[in-house]
């Protein structure tokens, strides 16, 4: 295979008449599918001047023609960049700048935002024209093709360059994890700015030639609605999707019999979120990875015997992990260390950051920043997430970043955010401040001051002003000693 749009072509080949996707109560075949890729190349040549390892921005929700420029972009061997559609302008100014795309794709809801965000960069509405398109392209497995940024520990993010290859090594192991075939049926429900929504089924469906129906947004009665009249086969989620899931009205009713698991991942999950499932007679599939492995590492196998609730499973097919001391040795099954990874799923490197990429990568491994324990049967139990990472609804907040915004305001002095636990959310960011002598600010401004260069997910909900902050003695935040003070912050 030259690239990946041609496992679309070859698909049509075989079954031209078969939905590739669903989207809104339309049906569009792999063969239109194949069609609107190639009108989607040339555009993107013809139109937008895209060659080969230039950046294709797209802004929006869920969406066929999302696909239809990933693919085109395979075709180019150009490469798509996402874009949190969650995200504040200044947010997105900041990436734009750093990845410096050819040109950006948005839906109307967003086409103000990314105006706010970089007025001079030419934009085009998410609709892929009709017309002739380009049936062949430069582009190889060896090229790069997603260019996805993470939040950043220094306040800033960084992108991961994943390669076409990486996301074919990607599927195979989506494949292996979910015994998925051309039969299947996907329902596509989280969003493909995150490699967890693009990757983990969506794109392994469409090279294995199944159908996939998408959401633009997750909502709950939405899903449970959609798993009763559209008979999906498979489904992912993350806990907090999930746990909207079980609290929805209908969850306990609904019929699910079409489904064959459901997977989840991104944090770790609680095992009564494990039980809840199995109790409706499901598999809860869980996956672990990052974004820098595209994303799937680890996993628990559709049809093999359910491992303890705790674990996240067995490295997959085509990947290596271990857990390794600080010299990158494997250590022996119950001792905890760093989860390493290897493969060639994994990233080319952090787009023009190569200190970054070389404190993150030793000798081929990937050290993920997670630590967890081997047990004797080689099943991984992840305990901690990344260093005073925040994981809220699926999103990840870095303090770090947070705490950049919160600094720019006059009248702090210092700060510091952690994350609560919360009922519904997993955790929410708490701020910690010190202010300036003399000055004097309310909650509600700090969080208006952060929302005005945050997305809202990112803002504090709750604040404490404290006289200092604990620090050791070479001047950094003691953040275990604010843990006890948590009580002082709640509601």
């Amino acid at each position: 295979m030259s690239n990946l749009a041609a496992h679309i072509d070859r698909n049509a080949a075989f079954a031209p008449g078969k939905a590739a996707l669903r989207f809104e109560g339309a049906a569009i075949s792999y063969a239109a599918f194949a069609q609107e890729i190639a009108r989607a190349a040339r555009m993107l040549r013809a139109v937008h001047g895209v060659r080969p390892g230039d950046r294709v921005a797209v802004l929006a929700a869920n969406h066929p023609a999302y696909l239809s420029l990933l693919y085109a972009c395979a075709r180019l061997g150009a490469i798509l960049l996402p874009l949190n559609w969650r995200l504040a302008a200044p947010e997105l100014r900041y990436i734009l700048e750093h990845a410096e795309p050819r040109v950006a794709f948005a839906e109307p809801a967003f086409t103000e935002t990314l105006r706010e965000a970089a007025p001079g960069l030419p934009a085009a509405p998410l609709v892929i024209p009709d017309g002739e398109g380009d049936a062949e392209g430069p582009g190889t497995l060896e090229d790069p093709l997603l260019l996805v940024y993470t939040s950043g520990t220094t306040g800033r993010p960084k992108g991961a360059l994943l390669a076409q290859e990486a996301i074919l090594h990607n599927a195979v192991m989506s494949h292996h994890m979910h015994g998925m075939t051309a039969a299947d049926h996907v329902l596509a429900v989280l969003p493909f700015f995150h490699v967890g929504g693009l990757n983990i089924q969506t794109t392994p469906a469409l090279q294995a030639g199944a159908t996939v129906t998408i959401h633009a947004r997750f909502a709950a009665d939405a899903v449970l609605a959609a798993v009763q009249s559209d008979h999906p086969s498979l489904l992912l989620t993350v806990p907090a999707t999930l746990r909207a899931l079980l609290a929805a009205p209908g969850w306990h009713g609904a019929d699910l019999s079409s489904l064959r698991a459901i997977s989840t991942g991104s944090e770790p999950v609680h095992p009564a979120l494990v039980e809840a499932v199995t109790a409706r007679g499901l598999p809860l599939l869980q996956v672990y990875g990052a974004t820098e492995s595209c994303p799937i590492a680890i996993y628990t196998r559709l049809g093999d015997a359910a491992p303890a609730p705790t674990s996240t499973g067995l490295p997959g097919l085509l990947c290596e992990a271990r857990v390794a001391d600080d010299e990158g040795r494997e250590l022996p099954h119950g001792t905890a260390g760093e989860v390493l990874l290897r493969g060639r799923n994994l990233f080319r490197g952090y787009w023009r950051d190569e200190a970054a990429t070389a404190a993150c990568v030793t000798k081929g491994w990937y050290r993920t920043g997670d630590i967890a324990t081997r047990d004797a049967a080689g099943h991984f139990h992840v305990h901690d997430r990344r260093k005073n990472l925040i994981i809220s609804g699926g999103e990840n907040i870095y303090p770090a970043e947070v705490e950049r915004v919160l600094l720019e305001h006059p009248a702090i002095a210092e700060a510091a955010v952690l994350g609560a636990p919360d009922p519904k959310w997993q955790e929410v960011p708490v701020a910690f401040l010190v202010l300036r002598p003399g000055a004097c600010l309310t909650e509600d401004a700090v969080r208006d001051h952060v929302a005005a260069g945050l997305a809202r997910f990112k803002v504090p909900r709750r604040v404490v002003f404290t006289d200092a902050l604990p620090r050791t003695a070479l001047g950094k935040v003691r953040h275990f000693e604010l843990r006890p003070l948590m009580e002082t912050a709640r509601a």
